[in-house]
Formats: structure tokens, C-alpha cells, sequence
């Protein structure tokens, strides 16, 4: 049998028009995330999904939007990691 995928979901709180996108720390369980992009079209959780991805050494498409895509509260489901995994990499 193939060993499962490790997976986790993530809470954040997004702060978009940011000067420049980073990782702030931990608001109780949702991580907080500035994100360089505006909250306009979508380009914010765009470029959210891809931070992330590369601040974990991901590729893209392994951070996706579960919940909160009009929102600043989201759920963001991480393919790859696991929320431990996740946390040790950022640092925070």
C-alpha cells in the first residue's frame, strides 16, 4: 500500500496592501500573513497561496484556499506537510 500524503489545514488572517508580504506570527490558532498584493480580484489569496508555497519550499499548487476566499479570516489546506512540518519551517 502507498504511504498516505501528509496534509494539513491552516488558519489565517491575511492583511493585504502590505509593502511587502511576510509571515508576522501566531494569533491564537490562525497565523497571520501581510501579503503584498491587493484584495482585489483574487490576487491577494493568489499571491498568498504562492508565499507560502515558497516560504515552505512547496510547489504552488500544494497551497490552495479551502475557505475565506472574500475573506481576511481563511482556511488554507497544505499538501506535502504536516501543521508541526509547517510550523517548524516558518519559523514562527
Amino acid at each position: 500500500m502507498a504511504t498516505p500524503i501528509a496534509s494539513c489545514t491552516l488558519a489565517i488572517k491575511a492583511v493585504p496592501n502590505a509593502p511587502r508580504s511576510a509571515v508576522v506570527g501566531w494569533l491564537g490558532e490562525a497565523l497571520k500573513v501581510k501579503v503584498h498584493a491587493p484584495a482585489l480580484e483574487g490576487r491577494a489569496n493568489d499571491e498568498l497561496c504562492e508565499f507560502l508555497a515558497d516560504a515552505l519550499a512547496l510547489p504552488r499548487r500544494a497551497v490552495t484556499v479551502l475557505q475565506g476566499d472574500k475573506s481576511r479570516q481563511k482556511i488554507l489546506h497544505i499538501s506535502g506537510l504536516t501543521l508541526a512540518e509547517v510550523r517548524l519551517k516558518l519559523g514562527v
